[in-house]
């Protein structure tokens, strides 16, 4: 294949700002806001389609499986495209399945919406971040925080947003106006980001000679493993918990429920410090440590009282970003050669976890309870805790 004259997004990260860390944050906000937001009234659209917990999770976590698919094309194909250019287009032509599902006429339909809406927002986040693995260097980490906070910050004002306009126009018309934040984020990427060449491909290999080359890789191998298991633990956790504090004893109302996803905002402290904290004392042990945070948080989840539920949904929330942060970075960091390539596996690795996450947990959930639910994601989390006792410093990896 000929390499086309390419440009990509150029953030000018040798000396990572305040300012230019927020901007990182900013467009991975604006990428990922609908992938989480929905999550916050997913109740209130169960008995709109008059569905189990389980039919609606899954059919509001099909994002995931889109985003699993793009993630893998676009890292393949991602020479060939120049960045802010697509990026710009990939977040426009997001707000066109968000408006649609405000009026999709049954499950089948909304979960085709979904699965489209990730096709876009892979592509949009696959190529920033491929961009930060090349360009950021030694800072990668530290850029890479930046980015994962920004999808913190989709979960906590997403899923406040979400429950505050359901609650005002109702849960429907609510995507309208995400599909507003869809071009806002296009806007903000039109204006702020420069281009420059992008660097040469370092052979004329056929993409899928890359993916070998990356599978081979026992380290990332284990990497695309950790995220796997990441994701299924996260969403089995927080598309179903809305339900346990909808129903007795806790009874919230849809607002009380958009409030208490402020449980990420620790999160968005916390998650910038994964860079520092990691290049001190290597991915081996923070990975497993923060996780072992979010496992603590899940048992206090099984206690039957509100307080308890927060504080462990708070516990998740921190550890499971802060061990993302440190697998993203280490991806590429470790990855030899094309970095689109292994940023789309990792990916694509990850969301596939999502979606089987919204699937295995929802199974467990309304077949057996809360109780077993959580246990299922207990075992998921606490597997990637010991593969990440394995992982090396990215020093020895180079």
């Amino acid at each position: 294949m000929t390499q086309l004259s390419t440009q990509a997004i150029t953030l000018p990260l040798p000396n990572l700002s305040p300012g230019r860390a927020l901007l990182i944050g900013v467009i991975d906000f604006l990428t990922l806001v609908d992938l989480f937001a929905t999550q916050a009234i997913l109740p209130s659209l169960a008995a709109i389609y008059g569905v189990q917990p389980s039919e609606i999770g899954v059919a509001a976590n099909a994002t995931t499986l889109g985003m699993a698919v793009a993630g893998i094309v676009v890292g393949a194909f991602s020479a060939r495209l120049e960045r802010k250019r697509a990026v710009c287009l990939s977040l426009a032509l997001l707000a066109i399945p968000t408006t649609l599902l405000a009026f999709a006429p049954n499950l089948t339909i909304f979960a085709l919406l979904r699965i489209t809406q990730g096709l876009f927002m892979a592509s949009a986040f696959t190529l920033t971040l491929t961009h930060l693995a090349e360009r950021c260097g030694r800072r990668t980490a530290t850029a890479l925080a930046a980015y994962v906070t920004g999808i913190v910050a989709s979960n906590l004002i997403g899923r406040l947003t979400a429950a505050f306009v359901a609650g005002l126009v109702g849960s429907e018309s609510s995507f309208i106006f995400f599909a507003g934040l869809n071009l806002a984020g296009a806007a903000l990427v039109a204006v702020a980001l420069t281009r420059n060449s992008p660097e040469p491909a370092q052979s004329p290999m056929r993409f899928w000679s890359a993916w070998q080359n990356h599978l081979a890789n026992t380290v990332l191998r284990r990497t695309f493993a950790i995220g796997f298991l990441i994701l299924f633990g996260f969403i089995g956790v927080f598309t179903y918990v809305g339900f346990v504090l909808m129903r007795s004893p806790h009874m919230l109302s849809m607002g009380a429920l958009g409030l208490v996803f402020l449980v990420f905002l620790p999160s968005m402290v916390t998650t910038p410090l994964a860079g520092r904290v990691t290049d001190r004392f290597g991915p081996g042990a923070t990975l497993p440590a923060s996780l072992a945070l979010a496992l603590a948080g899940l048992t206090l989840m099984l206690l039957p009282n509100l307080g308890s539920i927060v504080g462990g949904m708070t516990l998740v929330g921190i550890g499971t970003f802060f061990a993302q942060a440190v697998a993203t970075a280490h991806v590429g960091r470790v990855a030899r050669g094309d970095k689109a390539a292994a940023s789309g596996l990792y990916l694509s690795s990850y969301y596939c976890g999502g979606m089987a996450g919204a699937a295995a947990i929802g199974q467990l959930f309304d077949r057996f309870g809360w109780t077993v639910a959580i246990a299922g994601v207990f075992v998921a989390l606490g597997l990637a805790a010991l593969l990440g006792l394995k992982l090396r410093v990215w020093e020895s990896q180079r």
